[in-house]
């Protein structure tokens, strides 16, 4: 009995070993939270502290930013409008942060501000387009604080443009890694335009992009970093590499770190490891449907699921030959169904069990309600089955 006990013992532990041998361990961040995200992928490979409540600081900007791309996509503004510089703008000198350096006497464009705000941090900048935009800063943050509840950030709240300490202005690093995936994936052309940076001059001075990798990392193309005392340093990082497989983007948030260099040293430590440690597998091709199911009471007798683009996901460095997949999902799957409506969940696994990821499938076309006669027949014919 005790030489049963003891193999079966030896073999637990050979199990968890090898369990821990696939899950790669990140690397030890010197900061309050963080999360690494695959965005190739979807899937977080590491995080800490993700979903405690935090200052943003000026990873506020982003979703400032994100509200004026949406206004210059509406044709509410344009690049080369120019927007008067408002006292309340001029008086955000008297604030301590991060500064354009404009003044009521100047004119600048929306571009020349954008790139004020995201390259310099300007806080100057930030309130001259909400007002561009909406006319006041109360209006502007509430369409901020609209779009966050419309994307289903639960933790975040903005009371200002600027990120600057104010009494309920937080997020989580998990909510900033989600408002940055919106302004790469919603604007590609802009985050192109403005996050690569790395210095702008306006009014013949001269600042440099705060966000130290892009000049460490070719890779790195964005995206923002913020400070304040209480927040710390932060910076939301983002880089795309190329591997036989496509090009792979991972993003970092690195929030609460003690320094400047510390938040660029942190985020380039999860960024390499995040390439180094996992894989990118190329599942199904954009257009391939995952699984093709059948369908009742509607119009037609199959659906294709799928995912929008290629199913690509991020494993283990080398476990990319030993995956499991399985489809769980709605049954029966009665129509109505919507395109892009959620039926279906694809689990990738490790041979060893390890979860790897959860893909959301999607209906991929309509499928109206079939008519009277139509449902009828297969309403039996389910209750047969």
């Amino acid at each position: 009995m005790k030489r049963l006990l003891s193999l079966l013992l030896s073999t637990l532990l050979l199990a968890a070993s090898a369990a821990r041998a696939q899950s790669p361990q990140p690397p030890e961040v010197a900061a309050r939270g963080y999360l690494l995200l695959d965005m190739s992928a979807r899937q977080v490979l590491a995080e800490r502290n993700a979903d405690a409540p935090a200052e943003p600081a000026s990873l506020t900007k982003l979703m400032t930013a994100y509200v004026v791309f949406q206004a210059l996509k509406d044709r509410k503004i344009a690049l080369d409008q120019r927007l008067p510089v408002s006292e309340r703008a001029w008086a955000e000198r008297k604030g301590g942060g991060s500064l354009m350096f404009i003044d009521p006497k100047m004119t600048p464009t929306v571009d020349e501000l954008l790139k004020g705000m995201i390259v310099q941090s300007g806080n100057d900048a930030a309130v001259a387009l909400a007002e561009g935009v909406s006319g006041t800063l109360e209006n502007f943050v509430a369409q901020m604080n609209r779009q966050a509840e419309a994307w289903g950030l639960k933790n975040t709240s903005f009371r200002n443009v600027t990120g600057l300490t104010e009494a309920g202005h937080r997020s989580t690093a998990r909510e900033l890694a989600e408002i940055a995936q919106h302004v790469i994936r919603d604007f590609p052309e802009r985050h192109a335009a403005y996050y690569a940076m790395k210095d702008y001059t306006f009014n013949s001075i001269r600042q440099p992009n705060r966000n130290l990798l892009l000049a460490r990392d070719p890779s790195v193309d964005g995206m923002k970093t913020g400070f304040t005392e209480a927040a710390g340093y932060c910076l939301i990082a983002t880089a795309q590499r190329d591997f036989p497989g496509g090009k792979r983007r991972l993003l970092s948030v690195v929030m609460g770190a003690d320094s400047m260099q510390a938040r660029a040293n942190e985020s380039q430590k999860l960024l390499n490891w995040g390439y180094t440690a996992f894989d990118a597998v190329r599942l199904f091709e954009a257009g391939k449907p995952v699984q093709t199911v059948p369908v009742w009471k509607g119009t037609r007798n199959t659906v294709d699921l799928g995912v929008d683009g290629a199913l690509v996901v991020a494993v283990p460095k080398g476990e990319a030959e030993h995956l499991r997949t399985a489809v769980e999902r709605i049954d029966p799957l009665v129509a109505p169904l919507a395109k892009g409506q959620r039926v279906a969940t694809l689990k990738v696994s490790t041979v060893g069990g390890t979860p790897v990821a959860a893909v959301p499938l999607l209906v991929q076309d309509e499928v109206p309600q079939a008519g009277l006669l139509g449902r009828a027949w297969d309403a039996l014919r389910l209750w047969i089955k």
